[in-house]
């Protein structure tokens, strides 16, 4: 990674994310970007950071979850980070495949109901 820092829109633009978004990752706690004036700069490590944050949230993991997250790597480091990591995982892999069901369900009961709906109709257009 190079050692480029990214300014406010170049992040925006890089990532395809709004200035509103980047600005609440801010507040939150989760970047943490170089102040000069009013002008923000994005370092290596906040492009990191960011990575991860927008892989976390396609998981479907929360902010807060993401923010402990990065949070365990500067106290504790990689270690700690990593086996935080496993466990959260296995809790979302559980509960995307409790999803996963739910969908499959779903999308049986909606063919169901509508090939009862055209036998129906077919019926109706006959008699």
């Amino acid at each position: 990674m190079t050692d480029k820092r990214l300014t406010f829109k170049e992040m925006c633009a890089r990532f395809e994310v709004t200035p509103r978004t980047l600005r609440y990752y801010e507040y939150i706690e989760l970047l943490q970007p170089e102040k000069e004036g009013r002008n923000r700069f994005y370092t290596p490590r906040e492009v990191a950071r960011m990575v991860l944050i927008l892989r976390g949230r396609r998981f479907g993991f929360s902010l807060e979850e993401i923010r402990q997250w990065l949070e365990l790597y500067e106290t504790h480091g990689t270690r700690q980070q990593l086996s935080a990591f496993i466990d959260n995982a296995e809790r979302q892999l559980a509960e995307l495949t409790r999803q996963q069901e739910e969908l499959r369900e779903t999308i049986a009961d909606l063919n169901s109901l509508r090939d009862d709906t055209v036998r129906l109709l077919e019926k109706e257009t006959k008699g």
